[in-house]
């Protein structure tokens, strides 16, 4: 033990070298090390609190020794702070961390046995002398003084950081949005972290300006506990807050006075942050950002209704024939009053649920109007749901960020309404998905003389962002809606179609007897490990076998939670391990190890690497040397940056709130009533509707029969249908 360099008696100082990371909380922080001190023959066990940590990084612990009962000796660190290595072997751990681009395991070495403790002055003051060594050329040369200036620019920024409990990722990242400014701005305002850096929130930030000295009661901590908690609000889906339930939520998160969140709010109305408005007589606040959405598209929804549809007039009956030639497809009596209610609307929503016949409806519509010589253009909210409209029409669909040519540098999309799209008809898949803000931006962008068709089911989940503009359009009674009912006889058959309707009724699922193969299956299963162990024995061994389905390419877990023994994080951990061997063998970063073969998800929308959340990969390969996972999304390679793997996480398994907007080929869906905050019908109608040729759902039998019955799902407050009934 060292001699205690502190004027507390209690309190002593260690450094050494990272051997290994024992465990590290990615959401607390809590770490626990093995440390090589020099001078002691053993590595220390340390325990403290970092955001991030690598084997071969030298640490500075600011503690106590303690005799844990179960772990013997450890170091309690008070405080715990990263720094760069001096001596030769935790200069070469620490090259080969990653922690330098351009330098792996291999040129560690290489470096550190031609250089010695001057490695790092040398990448500095005399670059050209790398190239003397076998395997650096120009290229590497460039990348790893280019990464290493960067982490020169970044290290004061990262001491700093991490001495108020931020660590290297989010230092990197807070480096790259701030430039040499950034100490100086997250000491004027470290609350602007939350609303510039992803993964930084309004708690991480708290903690900052306290440490920086900021009064609990400051106005500006008031003004962002605010807009945090409308933040956090909006994530639920709510465009907007009661105000007395605001007052009440920041009084609580704050830990201040009702009259300093009262005064912190009008601040925020008076600078343009928030907005007031009433919602069924109740003053609620909004985030300035989604009352313009919401308004903007009321007028969208108004000013595209006027007028004729571009087409001339056509007859219904006589285009149903055309489309019965051309095709031979005979619609029903039901889709030829669909038809002739679309035929005659500029503006039209199409709902319905799987196998009523959306699809062919679209298809008729788009042959007529395609005789006509009209532009069309086709768009979804996903990739996927893209790629699966462009087979059903044969057209060409995009996504509704391509559509729109969002432009990464000014954040926004380039085609508006000062430069409209060139088309006669838009026509938008699965636009139960689209949160207010992108309908906002999607509506301006159509021209006034064109006609508009929402197709959609309105009984799944809405938005995962704010909003739920469907269902508000078709609320509002004030545009034309076609809703088809009827299941057709060529999909009557399937135990996917029916059991789907019969949920959405309100009606237990149908479950088949005897041996023959089918496509829907009920597994009663009993608590949570029984549900576990057949889950992993159906996806590893039952549904290959049976149906010759791939377990990672066609079988989808989806699951009602994130967190649990049935939630993604553990099921993906159980699934990475049986259908991936290389699991292990990658990086781990934030909690994760991701490595060559494994299936991961994008979590957020990167505008950038044009990939969104939902959209769903494979690792293709991990550069240690590069510090690059690069992922493979249907042929489209993407690279990310290790501090970038917060963007992404296995989808082995994933909420069935991530699924909207795809299909898979089977699903695998466990319920239990762990889950029964979120036993909801539209929730497991939604992961039903998502399996093409096989669902598979197994719990407990109360667990089914109460997602099935409980449609009291909250609402989302919207005041859209009522602007929308005001402004029609």
């Amino acid at each position: 033990m060292q001699e205690s360099l502190s004027a507390d008696p209690k309190t002593e100082r260690l450094s050494g070298t990272v051997e290994r990371i024992v465990f590290h909380s990615d959401e607390s922080g809590f770490t626990v090390l093995r440390v090589r001190v020099k001078g002691s023959s053993k590595p220390a066990t340390v325990t403290g609190y970092l955001a991030a940590v690598t084997a071969g990084e030298f640490v500075e612990c600011a503690g106590e020794w303690t005799n844990d009962r179960t772990y013997g000796l450890q170091f309690k660190a008070g405080e715990l702070t990263v720094v760069p290595p001096a001596t030769t072997e935790g200069i070469e751990k620490y090259l080969a961390s990653g922690m330098v681009k351009g330098v792996g395991q291999h040129f560690a070495k290489v470096l550190v046995k031609a250089f010695g403790e001057d490695v790092f002055s040398i990448i500095e003051n005399e670059p050209g002398k790398l190239l003397t060594l076998p395997g650096i050329g120009e290229k590497r040369m460039e990348m790893i003084v280019e990464a290493w200036q960067e982490q020169q620019a970044v290290r004061d920024i990262m001491v700093f950081l991490q001495s108020h409990g931020v660590g290297t990722a989010r230092a990197v990242r807070i480096y790259k949005t701030y430039g040499d400014q950034a100490i100086t701005i997250v000491n004027s305002n470290p609350y602007r972290l939350v609303l510039d850096i992803q993964g930084i929130g309004f708690k991480t930030a708290d903690t900052i300006a306290s440490k920086l000295g900021t009064p609990s009661d400051s106005p500006v901590r008031a003004r962002a506990g605010v807009r945090h908690i409308l933040q956090e609000i909006s994530g639920d889906g709510h465009c907007a807050a009661p105000r007395e339930r605001l007052i009440a939520d920041a009084v609580e998160l704050l830990g201040v006075a009702e009259q300093v969140v009262d005064g912190a709010i009008n601040e925020e109305i008076v600078n343009g942050g928030l907005v007031q408005d009433e919602i069924n007589g109740t003053p609620c606040l909004y985030l300035a950002q989604l009352y313009r959405a919401e308004n903007s598209v009321a007028a969208s929804v108004r000013r595209l209704s006027v007028g004729e549809p571009p087409w001339e007039n056509i007859d219904a009956e006589e285009a149903a024939g055309t489309v019965k030639v051309l095709t031979g497809l005979a619609l029903s009596a039901s889709q030829r009053e669909a038809l002739k209610i679309a035929l005659a609307s500029k503006f039209l929503v199409i709902t319905g649920g799987p196998g009523v016949g959306k699809t062919t409806l679209v298809n008729a519509i788009l042959r007529i109007v395609r005789s006509r010589k009209l532009k069309i253009a086709l768009c979804a909210p996903t990739g996927r749901a893209a790629k699966r409209l462009s087979e059903s029409t044969g057209i060409e669909a995009k996504t509704i960020h391509r559509l729109l040519e969002f432009d990464p540098g000014s954040f926004d999309f380039k085609r508006g309404r000062n430069n409209p799209l060139t088309a006669d008809l838009v026509v938008v898949d699965e636009s139960s998905m689209i949160d207010v803000l992108l309908m906002s931006k999607l509506l301006a962008a159509v021209p006034n003389n064109a006609a508009l068709m929402f197709v959609g089911d309105a009984d799944q989940l809405p938005s995962v962002g704010p909003g739920a503009v469907l269902d508000d359009m078709i609320t509002s009674g004030a545009v034309p809606v076609v809703r088809l009912t009827e299941i057709f006889r060529q999909v009557a058959e399937s135990g996917i179609i029916i059991n789907a309707h019969r949920i959405n009724r309100g009606e237990m699922p149908l479950n088949p007897g005897g041996e023959e193969l089918t496509d829907f299956y009920f597994v009663p299963a009993g608590e949570q490990e029984d549900i576990r162990t057949k889950l992993l024995e159906v996806v590893l061994k039952r549904i290959p076998a049976k149906f010759g389905l791939d377990p990672v390419r066609d079988i989808q877990v989806l699951t009602p939670m994130n967190r649990g023994g049935l939630g993604t994080s553990a099921l993906n951990a159980a699934l990475q391990k049986e259908l991936n061997p290389e699991s292990g063998s990658g990086v781990t970063r934030f909690g994760t190890n991701y490595s060559e073969g494994d299936k991961v998800i994008q979590l957020v929308n990167n505008y950038d690497k044009e990939v969104f959340n939902g959209d769903i990969g494979v690792v293709a390969s991990v550069s240690e040397d590069e510090r690059v996972v690069t992922v493979d999304f249907d042929r489209r390679y993407v690279d990310y940056e290790f501090g970038e793997l917060d963007e992404l996480a296995l989808a082995y398994a994933t909420s069935i709130h991530k699924s909207q907007g795809s299909e898979y080929p089977a699903v695998v869906i466990p319920l239990a009533m762990q889950h029964y905050m979120l036993l909801q019908r539209n929730l497991l109608y939604t992961a039903v509707t998502r399996g093409r040729k096989l669902v598979m759902i197994i719990g407990q039998t109360k667990a089914l029969a109460m997602a099935v019955k409980n449609r009291e799902a909250a609402g989302r407050l919207t005041n859209l249908a009522d602007k929308i009934r005001e402004e029609c």
